[in-house]
C-alpha cells in the first residue's frame, strides 16, 4: 500500500494510519454498478477500501453514458461488472474488485454477504432493497441506500446498530415511477452516489455521529437538503411479505401471475393462474397453500399481498419477474 496515494487522507485527525489500515482490511458488498455505482465505486476505491464485491448483471449501453462517467464508448456491449473492475484496477490496484455477473437475489443474498462488513445498495430497486436489508438486518451488517430520480433523492444509513430498511419503510408504495419512464439527472446521481461514499467510509471509520440511523432528502429542483435521524424508529411487528425468487418456489404453491399475457406472455412457470389485479375481489384464495403473486417490479404483487393479508391470509411471497433476469443500477 502506497503511502503517497492516501497521504492527504491519513493527515486526517480522523483518519490517520490505524483508520487507513482498517479501511485496507475492509470488506464490502455493493450492489449495482450503474448510476450510483458509477460515482461510488471509484471513490471507495480512492480511499483505499481494500476488497469490493460487485453484483451487477447488466452490460454497458449508450443511454447509460450520460450519468455512469465509470464506462466509456469502448464499454458499450460489455458487462459493467467487468468494466468496473478494470477501471477500479487503472486507478487503484490495491483494491481487489470481486465482479459477479448476476443479479442480487432474495436466493443468494446470503452468499452476497459472506465476510462483509458493510453493504452498500446501488440498485435502486425495491425488489433489492428490501430483502438486501431484511438479510443485513439480521446479520448485524450496516447496509447504506440511496435512490434519485429525476432532480431528487435521498441516502441513508441502516440495520447494523440503526433500525432496517422496514422500520421506516414497512410497506412498498402503491405506485413508483423509475429512470426508465420518467428520467434522471446525471448530477443527482452521482451526487447521492458520493454521499453514499462519504457515508460508507464513515462506518468503516466508527466516526460519530454515524450515519447509521440517518436519512437526507436532496431536492435539486427546489434546492432544499433535510435530514432527520431515525435512530428509535420500531421495527413492524410482523414480518413483511418477503420477496423471492424462481429458486425458492415450492411444491404446492398457488403461483399467481398479475399480468396479462399481452404484457408476460410467458410468466415464472407454465402453471400459473393468471389474475388481473381488478379481479383479485372476487377470487377465492385457497387457505392451505402458500400465494406468490407474480409481476414485473413487485408493486403490484405487494398490493395484492397487502389486500389478503387483510382477509385473514399468512402465507404469501412476492416474486419481482423483471428481476429475474433485470440489471441493476440505475438504467
Amino acid at each position: 500500500m502506497s503511502h503517497a496515494r492516501y497521504q492527504r487522507q491519513v493527515m486526517l485527525e480522523e483518519v490517520g494510519d490505524a483508520g487507513q489500515q482498517k479501511l485496507a482490511q475492509a470488506r464490502i458488498l455493493i450492489v449495482g454498478a450503474g448510476g450510483l455505482g458509477s460515482s461510488l465505486l471509484p471513490l471507495l476505491a480512492g480511499a483505499g477500501v481494500g476488497f469490493i464485491r460487485l453484483y451487477d448483471n447488466d452490460v454497458v449501453e449508450e443511454h447509460n453514458l450520460h450519468r455512469q462517467n465509470l464506462f466509456t464508448l469502448a464499454d458499450i456491449g460489455q458487462p459493467k461488472a467487468l468494466c468496473a473492475q478494470r477501471a477500479v484496477a487503472e486507478r487503484n490496484p490495491d483494491v481487489v474488485v470481486e465482479a459477479v455477473i448476476k443479479p442480487l437475489l432474495p436466493g443468494n443474498v446470503a452468499e452476497a454477504l459472506v465476510d462483509i462488513d458493510l453493504a452498500l445498495d446501488a440498485a435502486d430497486n425495491f425488489a433489492v432493497t428490501y430483502p438486501l436489508s431484511d438479510a443485513c438486518q439480521a446479520l448485524g451488517i450496516p447496509l447504506i441506500s440511496a435512490s434519485v430520480l429525476g432532480r431528487q433523492g435521498y441516502v441513508g444509513g441502516f440495520c447494523g446498530s440503526a433500525p432496517g430498511y422496514r422500520a421506516l419503510f414497512p410497506r412498498l408504495p402503491a405506485a413508483a415511477a423509475n429512470c426508465n419512464t420518467a428520467g434522471v439527472m446525471g448530477p443527482a446521481v452521482a451526487t447521492l452516489g458520493a454521499m453514499q461514499a462519504q457515508m460508507a467510509l464513515s462506518v468503516l471509520l466508527e466516526l460519530q455521529p454515524s450515519p447509521l440511523g440517518s436519512l437526507i432528502n436532496c431536492d435539486f429542483a427546489n434546492w432544499h437538503f433535510r435530514k432527520f435521524r431515525f435512530d428509535q424508529a420500531e421495527e413492524p411487528l410482523e414480518p413483511g411479505v418477503p420477496f423471492i425468487d424462481s429458486s425458492m418456489l415450492m411444491e404446492g404453491d398457488c403461483i399467481v401471475e398479475l399480468r396479462s399475457e399481452q404484457e408476460a406472455p410467458q410468466s415464472i412457470q407454465a402453471q400459473v393462474l393468471r389474475i388481473l389485479p381488478r379481479d383479485l375481489a372476487g377470487w377465492q384464495p385457497p387457505h392451505d397453500r402458500r400465494i406468490v403473486f407474480v409481476c414485473a417490479s413487485g408493486i403490484r404483487a405487494a398490493q395484492a399481498a397487502m389486500t389478503l393479508e387483510r382477509r385473514g391470509f399468512s402465507q404469501l411471497a412476492i416474486v419481482a419477474a423483471n428481476r429475474l433476469d433485470s440489471a441493476c443500477g440505475i438504467e
